[in-house]
């Protein structure tokens, strides 16, 4: 079965990010909430509420949608006039009030109109399947299950799936692989017990860090600090998270789990009443979309200040930056040397981390089947780089044993299984193995079609490696160029690198394609400043200016290459990143690609062949107008407003990717896609002619020069822009030579490139530029 039409019930915060993320995958969506008047009032009126959960959508920060118009794949109604058209869809999500009453009474309405064989699932995140179906048809409940999204809906990658005991396997098998392919979601099957899998040992994470502070007298800061990256953990850390949730949900999560779980469940022994929430909660104090919660920013002296609130008086000072030993000894001692440590740091994460490790021990396999199903639930779910076994592996089963054993705690029996055996996870053969209860060790599974980097490295070694990358055999006759610098910025070992691979491959008859793909969090952010800083600071032009040339050339070999070039990106994909994009053969896109040259936001021009690539994409366009100045100007747009498409989709509109270039929603699969198509290519490969540019000269200059200046005027750009902006326009016309009716050779737009860059660099704003955005992240005006 296909799912093509489905529709969402309840236009709330999560059922319309659902229906949002419905659409992004090209499915039809019916998105119904309570009708609005009385019948045969207006439609827009009756539907008020749906149609205006999608306004609100087109509106929002970070965006549910990955491009506008694909908000025109939800239709709204209302849940009186238009539940008859349920017979029209493949799956109906009910996403209503948390009230068992409420939702059956829905189900048996649904049941009275829906069609044979369409799937009904439940995004409740608190009521058993088992009571939600109590007393329904038996044709409901095959068709039944619960799918448990995360918030947001299109960012957050979790989706626990519980099926019933009667539940069409056929059922499961359809939503799942669709979760999976189609809405890029890791799909985890958990069993029918409260909280599931990542809500039940996240809520227990969340209550242990909170009172565990409390009882050690640490700090709003420094329990963040602690119980964060130095753990593998988001920066939000306890309380930051708490803040971003809303505090008004932190009650209402715990009152529910508590009344699901058994009495003698561990969760009971760490709640307590808390006067500071409480209070907090009735005074508007909910988080970032209140006034503020654990942290606020106080604006009364017209500075933007970051405070925090004291866990013991309830009131609010100056966010101080935290100074524990444990902390320092964590930087280079690991997890081990931060739970070792006697201050409060050290001890505090003992006590947070023991608990939820002694937790999750003693409940697989009664949540999920397998510790895998757990990790990766909270890794997902809760954006952990570890999953809690995996912690334990880091710090050694036995370790963790013998400490619980000896603070006068239960060792569950699958610590102790795991202690003895060494691990709960090891390779084995080249492959990764987790530790069953029963104690015998399997492969972690993966599904059909996934292929990873980090399961390829565990089988093999690098064809070629250096500090900055590395080449890997995929199989097949493909490479993959793997960066694996800070946040895989390019540097002149990933040119030689780049260099090295297009050596590897045209010398070889094993080998006849190459993909561009790492698994970090991000592609590349571009060129790497803190080098070109450093060098412009201590007076090494050559040294820029070879690491300009050098980086053009190899680009431009990647593009001439004389096997296919597949590019692969997922998260950022800046500057130099972006380029790699533009020189590729294809492109094989996560759905959440951030693309863009950003070049002139730090006070140059591209110099790597983006503006001659971006001009050659534009123009060979036939969706675009024609003639030598379309092309021109939008690309002066883009690069001069350092605009970043915000997924794979708002990369086609600049341009970036090509209406033949690939998107996968699953980061897992986008290897797989990416090496498919490199072969595919390879079949009967031809590189690409040299690109020859129309391009208007210094009359279309003087255009571009013309609106700058109106922008300047106006003050919407400042002194160094206009500077910027008139090298850019330079190089995008072709220079003083350039003349409409006879086409530019790329090699000259690429040398205008190289000037302009190196002319701008040495300029003083550039470098303050530079220097804010390595400390800031964000750029400079000035």
């Amino acid at each position: 079965m296909t799912i093509t039409r489905a529709a969402v019930i309840g236009a709330g915060v999560m059922g319309s990010g659902i229906a949002a993320h419905l659409a992004n995958a090209g499915v039809s969506v019916l998105l119904l909430d309570v009708p609005g008047g009385t019948p045969g009032n207006a439609p827009g009126r009756r539907n008020a509420l749906a149609a205006g959960a999608i306004q609100r959508m087109l509106k929002a920060d970070p965006a549910p949608f990955m491009h506008k118009r694909f908000a025109r794949r939800i239709t709204p109604g209302n849940t009186e006039d238009d539940l008859p058209r349920l017979a029209e869809v493949d799956w109906i999500i009910e996403a209503v009030v948390e009230d068992l009453d409420v939702k059956q009474d829905l189900y048996r309405r649904i049941e009275a109109v829906r069609r044979d064989g369409s799937i009904v699932s439940s995004n409740t995140s608190t009521l058993p399947l088992a009571r939600l179906v109590a007393g329904l048809p038996a044709r409901f409940v095959e068709d039944f299950l619960i799918t448990h999204f995360f918030n947001p809906p299109r960012y957050m990658r979790l989706l626990e799936l519980v099926a019933g005991p009667h539940t069409r396997a056929e059922a499961v098998a359809t939503i799942r692989d669709f979760a999976d392919r189609h809405l890029g979601k890791g799909v985890v099957m958990c069993h029918d017990t409260p909280g599931f899998v990542a809500n039940r040992i996240g809520s227990f994470w969340l209550q242990c860090a909170v009172v565990a502070a409390l009882d050690l007298g640490l700090s709003v800061e420094e329990a963040d600090a602690v119980m964060s990256r130095p753990v593998g953990i988001p920066k939000t850390g306890v309380f930051g998270l708490l803040d971003l949730v809303g505090l008004d949900l932190m009650p209402r999560v715990d009152a529910s789990l508590a009344a699901a779980l058994p009495k003698d469940d561990a969760y009971h022994a760490i709640r307590r009443p808390w006067p500071l929430l409480e209070r907090l909660i009735a005074e508007g104090y909910t988080g970032r979309k209140g006034k503020g919660g654990f942290y606020r920013l106080d604006t009364s002296t017209g500075q933007r200040i970051k405070q925090a609130i004291d866990l013991k008086t309830g009131t609010y000072a100056a966010a101080a930056k935290p100074v524990l030993e444990s902390l320092q000894m964590s930087r280079s001692g690991g997890l081990k040397a931060l739970v070792e440590h006697p201050d409060r740091g050290g001890r505090y994460a003992w006590s947070v981390l023991s608990q939820v490790f002694a937790y999750a021990a003693a409940h697989v396999p009664e949540i999920a089947d397998t510790i895998v199903d757990v990790d990766r639930a909270l890794k997902l779910g809760y954006n952990w780089k570890y999953g809690p076994f995996e912690l334990i592996d880091r710090l050694g089963p036995a370790y963790v044993a013998r400490r619980l054993a000896e603070d006068g705690r239960e060792v569950p029996t699958l610590l102790r299984t795991a202690a003895e055996a060494g691990a709960f996870y090891r390779v084995e053969g080249g492959r990764r193995r987790y530790l069953e209860v029963s104690g015998d060790y399997r492969d972690v599974p993966r599904p059909e079609g996934v292929l990873l980097l980090e399961d390829v490295k565990l089988a093999s070694t690098p064809l070629a490696r250096n500090g900055s990358a590395s080449l890997w055999d995929i199989g097949d006759g493909v490479v993959c160029l793997e960066v694996h610098t800070k946040l895989n910025t390019i540097d002149p070992d990933v040119i030689a690198m780049i260099e090295t691979a297009i050596r590897t491959i045209t010398g070889s008859d094993a080998y006849r394609a190459l993909v561009v793909y790492n698994e970090g969090e991000h592609f590349s952010a571009g060129a790497n400043l803190g080098l070109a800083l450093f060098a412009a600071n201590t007076g090494m032009w050559p040294m820029i200016e070879s690491m300009v040339e050098q980086g053009q050339k190899a680009y431009r070999k990647l593009k001439g290459a004389p096997f296919p070039v597949v590019a692969a990106p997922s998260g950022l994909a800046l500057g130099g990143g972006c380029e790699i994009l533009l020189n590729a053969d294809a492109v094989q896109a996560h759905a959440e690609s951030y693309v863009g040259l950003v070049e002139a936001g730090v006070g140059v021009v591209p110099a790597w062949s983006g503006c001659t690539e971006l001009l050659s994409r534009l123009a060979a366009d036939p969706k675009r107008p024609g003639g030598p100045m379309p092309p021109v100007i939008a690309a002066f747009e883009t690069i001069g407003m350092a605009k970043v498409a915000k997924s794979a989709f708002e990369a086609r509109d600049l341009g970036f990717l090509r209406e033949s270039d690939g998107i996968t929603f699953n980061r897992e699969r986008l290897l797989a896609d990416a090496k498919a198509r490199a072969l595919e290519l390879a079949a009967d490969y031809q590189p690409p002619a040299p690109a020859e540019l129309v391009l208007p000269g210094p009359s279309g200059k003087a255009t571009l020069d013309f609106a700058v200046r109106d922008l300047r005027a106006k003050g919407v750009a400042t002194e160094h822009d206009t500077r910027v902006a008139a090298a850019l326009a330079e190089v995008l016309t072709g220079g003083p030579g350039a003349d409409h009716t006879e086409p530019v050779p790329a090699d000259t737009v690429l040398a205008l490139e190289r000037r302009a860059f190196m002319a701008l660099v040495r300029t003083e704003a550039t470098l303050a530029r530079m220097e804010h955005t390595l400390e800031t992240g964000k750029p400079l005006r000035n």
